[in-house]
This record gives structure tokens, C-alpha cells and sequence, in this order.
């Protein structure tokens, strides 16, 4: 089962100003971020719920705390959801998810692959999207019926029939989900496939959208990693599994995205646990 988006013809509210918006802000946090970045060994590190493969810097915070000024400066009457910072005015019909620096383990180890994911769902549905990669000068964006893009270029997913036809990423999060995480990658092997892991949920989305990945799996997932990136799969011709059923917009769910050849090869290696 997948979840259908918005109708771009139904939507009755003006998203040019908060597409804009969302673009800039995810820009600049992520040049903010780039300054935190190359100063990175002067870092607090913090661990959450005594996890050790779960951190938190001072970054992390303080590049949410600007993001959230500005779209209440911008947008009061949005709702907020921000991986470090909760949650409110989540019944309103705009609400802004954040996550301002994915693939934190990533950045303070000084790997490149992280990324500022700024989304907006309306009426509960993802509508926009801009993920910003510092690193590549890569700003992923779009808007329900405008297409996607990174920078200038418009995205596509991919056309592969087969999962041998490419590279699947793939991920799994220690306390919940691990154990149907090396039974897909059996069967992703035995099929020909191939995976990667770059440690950041927005971009490996964002990768599917462009077709540089055939499909995206990650045993548990949070909405503020992914939510931006499903507007690009939504505009880029991917599809998605129903992520947002039960409370996964707040505590998140199992996850795929993919070229539409190859979702359904995909979700059937996943099995059920995938909608369960």
C-alpha cells in the first residue's frame, strides 16, 4: 500500500512564499552549519538515551533553534515538528518539519554526507521540500505540482526493472527494526542487488528522487528525515510506502521509497513489516 499526495489542484493556499522560504532558510542553516562543521573538533557531543550511535551536537541545536525563529518570524501560525526542539501547533494546517543537520554521526566524524532537511506538510500530506548539502552545493527542492530539482536540474527517478540494474540504499536504527534488516539484505543480494549506506536519510531519499539510487530502505525511520525528501519522490514519479499511517508523522515507521519498476521487488523482499 502506498499513500497518494496532495492534489495540486485542490490546494487552496499560497505556496510561492513558503516554497521560497524554505529554500533560503535551508541555504543559509546549511552554510551555518558549514562554519559549526570546520570547527567540528571544538564540538559538544552529547549522546541520546545513552545510545553511543546516536549523537547530538551543540550545532544540531543551535541550527534549529535559528530555523524555527525564522519560520515563526515568517509564518507564525505554522505548526513546528523539530527532531531537537518537539513539537507545536502540530492541528494547524501548515506544519513545518525540521531537521537541521541529518546525518549528525556523519558530521562530527567529518564525513560529508549531511544535509539541512526543511519540509512542510499541508493538510498532512508532504507539499514542500529543500534539502541542502553544503558539502556537494547541492540544494534538493520542490513543491507539490512544480516539479523537483537539484540546484537548476530537473529530477527523475529511475527506470530500473530490476534491483541488479542498480544501487538500493539501506539502513536499520538499533533499538527498533533491526531484525528485518539482514533478511532484506539477503535477499537484495540473492536477487543480483547491490547497497549502500551514507549515513544521512534526507539525502539518500533525495538520491532515489534524482535516479542516482533505484530505492531507499531503512528499517525505522523518523518524518523529520524524510519528510522533504517525499515531496521530490512525489514530483519525481517515485513511490512510497503509507510512512504516515498511525503516528509516524511523531514517532516514525519502517520506510521505502523507489523507481516505480522496482518498488514492488523491493517491498516484497521487505515483507510485511513494511505496513504492518
Amino acid at each position: 500500500m502506498t499513500s497518494s499526495p496532495l492534489d495540486p489542484h485542490a490546494i487552496d493556499i499560497d505556496l510561492t512564499s513558503r516554497y521560497a522560504f524554505a529554500r533560503h532558510v535551508a541555504l543559509d542553516a546549511a552554510q551555518r552549519g558549514m562554519a559549526y562543521y570546520s570547527g567540528r573538533r571544538e564540538l559538544t557531543v552529547e549522546f541520546k538515551n545513552a545510545d553511543e550511535q546516536d549523537v547530538v551536537s551543540i550545532a544540531d541545536r543551535e541550527l534549529e533553534a535559528f530555523i524555527r525563529a525564522e519560520l515563526e518570524r515568517a509564518f507564525p501560525e505554522d505548526g513546528f515538528l523539530g527532531e531537537e526542539s518537539g513539537q507545536a501547533n502540530l492541528s494547524a494546517r501548515c506544519v513545518w518539519v525540521i531537521d537541521p543537520i541529518d546525518g549528525t554521526a556523519c558530521f562530527v566524524n567529518g564525513l560529508h554526507t549531511w544535509c539541512v532537511s526543511v519540509g512542510m506538510m499541508l493538510d498532512g500530506k508532504p507539499c514542500i521540500g529543500a534539502i541542502a548539502d553544503p558539502n556537494h552545493d547541492e540544494l534538493f527542492h520542490g513543491c507539490i505540482g512544480r516539479g523537483a530539482w537539484v540546484n537548476d536540474t530537473p529530477l527523475r527517478a529511475s527506470q530500473a526493472q530490476h534491483v541488479r540494474e542498480g544501487l538500493t540504499g539501506t539502513g536499520t536504527f538499533h533499538p527498533t527494526g533491526k531484525q528485518h534488516f539482514m533478511p532484506f539484505l539477503q535477499c537484495l543480494l540473492d536477487e543480483g542487488g547491490m547497497f549502500i549506506r551514507n549515513g544521512s536519510g534526507a539525502l539518500m531519499t533525495a538520491y532515489v528522487a534524482a535516479g542516482r539510487l533505484i530505492g531507499y530502505y531503512e528499517t525505522q525511520l523518523k518524518s523529520w528525515d524524510c519528510l522533504a525528501g517525499l515531496v521530490l519522490i512525489d514530483e519525481a514519479g517515485g513511490r512510497r510506502n503509507d510512512f504516515f499511517r498511525g503516528n509516524g508523522l511523531t514517532e516514525g515507521n519502517p520506510f521505502l521509497v523507489a523507481g516505480p519498476k522496482v518498488y514492488d521487488q523491493l517491498a516484497n523482499m521487505i515483507g510485511p513489516s513494511l505496513d504492518a
